[in-house]
């Protein structure tokens, strides 16, 4: 089932800048689509577009088959969550379990259902025992994580994450890709992430668009985006650090792979097996 589709949408600032320029897409339900690009490409724009934030674009974005230009922001919210980059722009309560209860509150929700929600939501994120906390407290995770557990709280089932790993240490841009993709396969959530972290995508996301200046260039599987530096260079991003290994290899050494790996096991699987041909 398609929850979100997009026809045709472009959008332009109230200054006239051009931010968008005829976006199609789709995801489906249970999907993890990364949209990869430079700062500057559009990915936020397009991220609040879905999420109805960012009126008076063109086009049409659809909520499971209902245009949301039609729908009220309740409507909307109740489904979609956007979590923007710096949480701090999010947070606003004195301690974590009084930020993630205040979407549950102001949905009419009874106390103890409000507390099953906080509970289960701070489960999912792996905070159970950061209720207390003061939210000044938190590192930068943390923080994000909590933004994230408001979302859930609500009962979103479709996931926004603007830059969800900006900001992180390598250890905690892995813990939270690691929490993303856990909510994503044992409890369903579809999530759309936008990130310029390429090296990280191979090994969570299934699906990613490329954008430039507005425009989507390409979109399939990271091994079917990721094919050559010069076209990666084209839209001002790298090839991940594998790719690019196997890369020089194939190009600069004469060595033939079948494929490009874009994981460090599969590289050194492929590699191990061009060595036992030669030495056989």
């Amino acid at each position: 089932m398609e929850r979100i589709k997009l026809n045709g949408v472009s959008y332009r600032y109230p200054d006239g800048t051009s931010a968008l320029s005829d976006i199609s897409l789709s995801v489906s339900a249970g999907e993890f689509v990364g949209l990869l690009g430079a700062n500057g490409s559009g990915k936020t724009t397009l991220l609040q577009v879905m999420d109805g934030i960012l009126k008076r674009s063109t086009g049409s974005v659809l909520l499971d088959g209902v245009d949301i230009s039609t729908l009220s922001p309740k409507d909307i919210y109740r489904k979609v969550g956007l979590v923007f980059q710096n949480p701090d722009n999010q947070l606003f309560a004195s301690t974590v379990a009084e930020d993630v209860a205040f979407g549950p509150v102001n949905m009419g929700c009874k106390p103890d259902d409000v507390s099953e929600r906080v509970a289960r939501a701070l489960r999912a994120v792996e905070m159970e025992d950061m209720a207390g906390k003061a939210i000044n407290n938190l590192s930068f995770g943390q923080k994000k994580r909590a933004c994230i557990a408001g979302l859930l709280a609500m009962g979103h089932e479709i996931l926004l994450l603007d830059e969800p790993t900006a900001g992180l240490d390598p250890m905690g841009e892995y813990r939270m890709m690691g929490l993303l993709r856990k909510l994503n396969t044992e409890d369903g959530v579809t999530i759309i992430m936008a990130t310029h972290s390429v090296d990280m995508v191979p090994l969570f996301l299934s699906r990613l668009f490329i954008m430039s200046r507005g425009e989507l260039k390409r979109g399939g599987s990271p091994e079917e985006v990721f094919t050559a530096p010069e076209d990666m260079n084209s839209v001002k991003l790298r090839l991940p650090h594998i790719a690019e290994l196997i890369h020089e290899l194939r190009h600069g050494d004469g060595i033939d792979f079948r494929r490009t790996p874009l994981t460090v096991g599969e590289a050194r699987r492929m590699i191990l097996e061009k060595l036992e041909q030669r030495d056989g």
